[in-house]
């Protein structure tokens, strides 16, 4: 158990019922739905799941799971590769890990949560020798329109490099990097833009050239890819003082 800014502690699921602890609240923030359902998948087997809970007991008011990688020659066993041709990546070199099903509690807006999600990563990215984290980044609900701004600046200053750049592979997709430019409203951009997302661009990351139409979740995604040798140092030490 790690504990992380405030009065959150972050911990490794180690039962039955932690992982159904995390399946609740994933099915509370992905579908928004008030019953006590479960969001899960065949993936949940392959993962380390994290859950990050308030100090004074209760459920998750975090989580994410984590797929390891070897390396790129791995990518096709990703979740986000049902979704991407990352037959680009497939030449990366070094240990990758996928980070999954991020969400936070809809009812929660503490800063700190998504402080002490980042702290544990970090932990896990310096304990696994990781070399790029990625995942698919989800904007809530399927009209594009709500995100105009979000996907111009997206189009405008984090396309992923051409080397790594993520194929179509989804048969329904909105493709913001084609056709005419839309200068983009910084401000309303970054309000629209989700908060695990703006963290990977804060650190230098990057996105898909199109965005995935998922009608299941009911959710706009970009695969979002981060180098983790290309993250400013300043921004890793404020990373590693999380995890400290």
């Amino acid at each position: 158990m790690t504990p992380m800014p405030g009065r959150y502690r972050v911990r490794i699921a180690d039962s039955r019922e932690d992982l159904l602890a995390a399946q609740r609240l994933r099915h509370r923030a992905f579908r928004g739905a008030t019953d006590a359902g479960l969001d899960s998948d065949g993936y949940d087997a392959l993962c380390r799941h994290f859950l990050v809970e308030e100090g004074g007991g209760g459920g998750p008011v975090c989580c994410f799971r984590i797929l390891p990688l070897r390396d790129g020659g791995d990518i096709g066993r990703s979740y986000s590769a049902q979704f991407y041709d990352l037959g680009a990546l497939g030449g990366f070199a070094g240990p990758m890990a996928e980070v999954g099903r991020f969400c936070i509690d809809p009812d929660r807006h503490d800063p700190d949560i998504l402080r002490a999600a980042w702290g544990s990563l970090t932990a896990y990215v310096d304990e696994n020798a990781v070399e790029m984290l990625f995942g698919c980044s989800s904007f809530r609900g399927t009209d594009a329109s709500l995100y105009a701004d979000a996907l111009a600046l997206l189009r405008e200053r984090h396309l992923a490099p051409r080397c790594w750049r993520p194929g179509i592979r989804a048969a329904e997709v909105v493709r913001f990097a084609a056709g005419p430019r839309r200068a983009p409203d910084p401000k309303r951009a970054q309000r629209h833009m989700p908060p695990l997302l703006r963290s990977y661009l804060m650190m230098g990351g990057w996105v898909s050239d199109h965005a995935v139409v998922d009608r299941q979740l009911d959710t706009l995604h970009v695969f979002t890819g981060l180098e983790v040798g290309a993250i400013p140092a300043a921004r890793k030490r404020l990373l590693r003082a999380l995890a400290a």
